[in-house]
């Protein structure tokens, strides 16, 4: 088996950084402007604490997200997309259009 170079592959790359679980869903909710932690949490009830931690890490490692802290008690933290985040809003409004089409025709049809 041939193993994909994340560098000839675009796609590979993409999967790579998008692939996890949650990592669509923040970048989906962060499109619509700065949120804090709780936010972010209320907006994705199944999720933990933890793996929300841990996804905004993962996101912000790959400069997707920013996190900026304010040196305040108790500390407040905000997230936002970062520039290459902000380059993903195309990709992610048509992925919205693609799964309500395929709701409707599909998922609707059962």
């Amino acid at each position: 088996m041939n193993k994909i170079d994340l560098d000839d592959c675009p796609i590979a790359l993409a999967q790579k950084i998008l692939g996890g679980k949650w990592a669509l869903r923040i970048l989906y909710n962060l499109s619509t402007g700065i949120l804090r932690f709780g936010e972010l949490n209320r907006q994705m009830p199944e999720l933990t604490q933890a793996t929300l931690t841990k996804e905004l890490r993962r996101l912000e490692s790959f400069q997707l997200i920013n996190r900026k802290v304010y040196p305040e008690v108790p500390p407040r933290v905000e997230y936002s997309l970062a520039e290459m985040g902000l380059k993903l809003l195309p990709v992610l409004r048509e992925l919205e259009i693609w799964g309500d089409e395929y709701k409707k025709n599909t998922l609707n049809n059962n």
